[in-house]
This record gives C-alpha cells, sequence and structure tokens, in this order.
C-alpha cells in the first residue's frame, strides 16, 4: 500500500483571485481504512468556481475551509484498499477526495462509478446535474424560447446550452474571445454567440442576438453582465442564478440596477445549489447519457496535470483561461 498522501491545505485566506500563495503541501502517512471505510488512489480532482467561495471567511451556504485543511475537491478515485464489502481493491469511484493524493474515506461518502471517469467529472457529475436542474427545474425552459448563457463556454455554461438545444429553443451564448464563441456556434450548436471583450454595449449585443427578448438568462457571471440580462427579459422571463464568477474575487463588488424591472416584466430571479436535487440524481444523469448516447450531448474537457497544478488552476477559472471542464489529472 503507498505509504505517503500528498495534500494541499489551506495556507491563507485571499483577499482576490486565489493562487498558489494561498496553499501550501504537506505530506502525512496514509491510514489504513477501518471498518466502513475506503482508502483510495485520486485520479482526478475537479476545479470550480465555487471553492473560491469556501475559502471565504463566510462562505454563506457551507461551512468555510479552516486554514490548515486540506481544500475541498469532487474528484475520481480508484480504490487502493477496502474496509467495506460493497468495494473492492482496484473500484473505480467518485467522492470528495479533496486536494491529496491518497485520501481515507468513510464508505459511505463514495459512490461507485461506472464508465468513463471524465464523464463523471463533467456530463454525468455536477456539472452536467447542475445544468440539467437549474435549466429545466429552475429555469422551466419551453421549446421555442429565447434562452441566453453567460460563462457559455464554461464547464455549465456549454451543457446548459446544449440542453437547451436539444429542447429546441433559440440559445445565444456569452463567452470572451473570439475562440470561444466560435466553439459555441461550432462545435456547440449554439445560435449566436456575444464576445464580451469585444463589446463595447452588452445590453445593445444582446438586444441585437435576441430582438424578441430573453425567456430565461441562465447566470454563471453575475455583475454587470447580470443586469443587461434584466433588461433583456421578457414578459415572464426567469433568471437562473447559477454562480456570479465576475463577482467572486472583485475587489469592489457591482450593484445590480435594474431589479426594479421585473415588476413590470412579472419576472423571477432564482438561485439554487444542485444538492437540493440529490433525491433526483439518477433521473438527470439518466437523461444526460441518453443524449451523450444519441450523439447530441458533449462537454470539453480541459486537464492540467499534477496536484501541485491545482491552486493554479483555481486560478485560470477567474481569468477565463480554461476552455470547458477544468480537472487535474492526479494519478494515472
Amino acid at each position: 500500500m503507498q505509504n505517503a498522501n500528498r495534500r494541499l491545505v489551506l495556507a491563507a485566506r485571499p483577499d482576490g483571485f486565489a493562487g498558489p500563495e494561498h496553499f501550501a503541501e504537506d505530506t502525512v502517512a496514509v491510514r489504513a481504512p477501518a471498518a466502513g471505510e475506503v482508502q483510495l488512489e485520486t485520479l482526478y480532482v475537479s476545479i470550480d468556481p465555487a471553492m473560491r467561495v469556501w475559502i471565504s471567511e463566510n462562505p454563506g451556504y457551507v461551512p468555510r475551509i479552516e486554514i490548515g485543511d486540506v481544500m475541498r475537491a469532487f474528484g475520481i478515485a480508484r480504490v487502493a484498499s477496502s474496509g467495506d464489502p460493497r468495494f473492492a481493491k482496484g473500484d473505480f469511484v467518485q467522492a470528495r477526495v479533496g486536494w491529496q493524493t491518497h485520501p481515507t474515506l468513510a464508505a459511505r461518502d463514495i459512490e461507485p462509478l461506472p464508465g468513463d471517469p471524465l464523464d463523471w467529472m463533467g456530463l454525468l457529475g455536477m456539472t452536467g446535474l447542475t445544468a440539467y436542474f437549474g435549466l429545466k427545474d429552475v429555469g422551466r425552459i419551453h421549446p421555442g424560447e429565447t434562452v441566453l448563457v453567460s460563462g457559455a463556454a464554461g464547464a455549465v455554461g456549454q451543457v446548459v446550452g446544449q440542453i437547451a438545444h436539444i429542447e429546441a429553443c433559440r440559445v445565444v451564448g456569452i463567452a470572451g474571445g473570439p475562440e470561444k464563441c466560435a466553439i459555441l456556434t461550432g462545435e456547440l450548436g449554439f445560435d449566436a454567440a456575444i464576445d464580451y471583450k469585444a463589446e463595447p454595449d452588452l445590453a445593445a449585443a444582446i438586444a441585437r442576438e435576441c430582438p424578441g427578448g430573453v425567456d430565461v438568462f441562465y447566470d454563471n457571471v453575475g455583475g454587470p453582465t447580470l443586469d443587461a440580462a434584466i433588461g433583456a427579459l421578457k414578459i415572464g422571463g426567469r433568471v437562473v442564478i447559477c454562480g456570479r464568477i465576475s463577482q467572486t474575487a472583485a475587489a469592489e463588488l457591482y450593484g445590480v440596477r435594474n431589479l426594479g424591472l421585473l415588476i413590470g416584466r412579472r419576472a423571477r430571479i432564482e438561485g439554487f445549489v444542485v444538492t437540493d436535487f440529490a433525491a433526483r440524481f439518477a433521473e438527470g444523469r439518466a437523461w444526460l447519457a441518453a443524449q451523450r448516447d444519441a450523439g447530441r450531448l458533449h462537454q470539453r474537457v480541459h486537464v492540467i496535470n499534477g496536484l501541485e497544478s491545482a491552486p493554479a488552476g483555481l486560478g485560470m477559472l477567474f481569468k477565463g483561461e480554461n476552455q470547458g471542464k477544468l480537472v487535474v489529472k492526479v494519478g494515472e
């Protein structure tokens, strides 16, 4: 059995972007599993915008990560040793493994993993489920509607747009740079894309690409982008608040100005956390897998190598340097 567990722990709380300077590496002995536990070898860990919130002083909806704690992260692992009869050496599983190479976890917190591990990091994991339930249950989309997606080239946004397209909606994505916009309209089937970096007036760009208005705005960004999208809502429009990546590390928070428009347009804004739908994850995964198998849905995965690259990866998300779902390859 592997004897060393490499870990990345929180060393300091960032004021703005998080990076390598906010984490420290240590090594502890691998702990053999007791009854009801499983010792794992981490293969991949997910890098998600919410992780920046978890290391804040007051995350709000989840307990904060304390200084000296292993950084929290979802991941894919292989069973190295098991104290639970449901898991055998060599099994692939998913769990909240954290930024560490050889964790020992309670078996109740581990799920078996059929199929391709990378699918379960994104399309069939929390990323795909967030897109599915956010769009279908919170956004309540209907065929023929116009769906606008911010952060559209990111992990969740790319899946949101494809689901909306499958459901016969017109889909417009907002992303940064011509390369990302070309991916949206070429590879992912969006009807149009807005390069926010090239638009002097984002509200005008949304009006140009959504001339009849927006039925559902799926927001991963917040800030001025949210304001501009509210201005384009139709009567009965819905705003799905999934993330606010533009504000998470902002030095000064942006005050949304267009909220008053919700009154006359009988529109609503609703936030959600994907674990609200945990009892229905099997339903979501079945739908997502069926669309994948039919060739209508796929994901772009951006892989970086080595546990030590995880802190820099977290910074990449907030600088728009990733294309699609960002994961760190930890083991073979």
